[in-house]
């Protein structure tokens, strides 16, 4: 496609050159002391097709020598590593960040819309203090539950191994331990895995790295809030002899206005009752499946309503029943119910 002689000379007065990549921890490798290679105007971008500054080096030993593929703008807009795509913070494919946090920011694919797109986010990122992430990313939340609970803590640095020797699936290969692929059975080619696209992976569509982690996420056990509206009362079970009601304020004060921390110390397990609906439903969000005081992993989960309590009303209404008696047949229920 033709572009316009001012077009192209602004394309070519803005060719990256950078003294040192944007990578994450994964790609550079565990080795502190590496050698780069750096090749001025060495290739085009695989997103923007301008030439940028390409950078070549081995993440570490017995591992494949790795390259720059996007040049730093479409790294900057997208808050991701030049080599691998994924997202700088968590880990995680700008698919699944972009779901996480709720954003849709789409890049032009076209020619023309490319480069008028990257002109104005590259005054944005000029214009910025760099701390942050520039376009609809920058104004998205800093992280979500799904996010922290998918993204990868530690480098993972068995991505950067060889790949496999194709003359030794064959039975060809006379390198032996010298040979620098490595010698192991491929996978599966209907593998999803086995076909990624750099671009799908860029744009965040058909990225299927990226549709297996959001299936995984949507397996994930979740505490959803009870229809009755009235509920602002949280069970947590697994106290222990170490955790007491001070330690359970300390941590759910923050949420909101507690009325009452009642801990039945028989069975290890407390009901702490909010001012607000709100309160609560912010503590159950924050605390499920996370929650851990002193040492000790608490389980989290909704009390129970005024309706399920009724069905019992019979009995109820016929004795006198003391309220430390109906709290402790409360958590007891609940207890074995999460045996069961």
């Amino acid at each position: 496609m033709a572009t316009s002689l001012g077009s192209n000379t602004y394309n070519r007065q803005n060719w990256e050159d950078a003294d040192f990549p944007i990578l994450c921890q994964t790609c550079l490798g565990e080795n502190p002391y590496i050698r780069m290679t750096k090749e001025k105007y060495g290739k085009e971008c695989k997103i923007c097709a301008r030439p940028f500054t390409v950078f070549r080096w081995c993440p570490g030993t017995r591992m494949r020598f790795k390259k720059t593929e996007v040049c730093q703008t479409c790294s900057k807009m997208k808050n991701v590593c030049q080599t691998c795509l994924l997202d700088l913070e968590f880990g995680l494919p700008i698919q699944v960040r972009d779901t996480g946090l709720s954003v849709k920011d789409e890049v032009p694919k076209s020619d023309v819309n490319k480069e008028y797109y990257t002109q104005n986010m590259e005054r944005e990122i000029a214009n910025s203090d760099g701390t942050r992430p520039v376009g609809q990313l920058g104004k998205a939340p800093s992280s979500s539950d799904m996010l922290l609970k998918l993204a990868r803590t530690t480098p993972y640095y068995k991505r950067n191994r060889p790949h496999i020797c194709s003359f030794w699936v064959k039975g060809e290969c006379k390198r032996g331990e010298e040979c620098p692929y490595r010698h192991e059975k491929p996978t599966d080619p209907d593998d999803p895995l086995a076909d990624q696209n750099i671009k799908d992976r860029y744009y965040g569509i058909n990225d299927p790295v990226a549709d297996k982690l959001l299936k995984r996420a949507s397996t994930m056990p979740r505490l959803d809030p009870p229809d009755d509206k009235s509920i602002s009362t949280l069970y947590i079970g697994g106290l222990g002899d170490t955790v007491t009601d001070g330690d359970l304020k300390s941590h759910f004060y923050q949420f909101g206005e507690i009325r009452t921390i009642t801990i039945v110390q028989r069975q290890q397990c407390a009901f702490i009752q909010f001012a607000t609906r709100q309160s609560a439903e912010m503590a159950a969000e924050k605390s499920f499946n996370k929650l851990i005081i002193n040492g000790r992993r608490l389980t989290v989960k909704w009390g129970r309503s005024q309706a399920a309590r009724g069905k019992e009303g019979s009995k109820k209404e016929s004795v006198r029943w003391a309220p430390d008696l109906i709290l402790y047949l409360d958590c007891l229920e609940l207890f074995l119910h999460l045996q069961l």
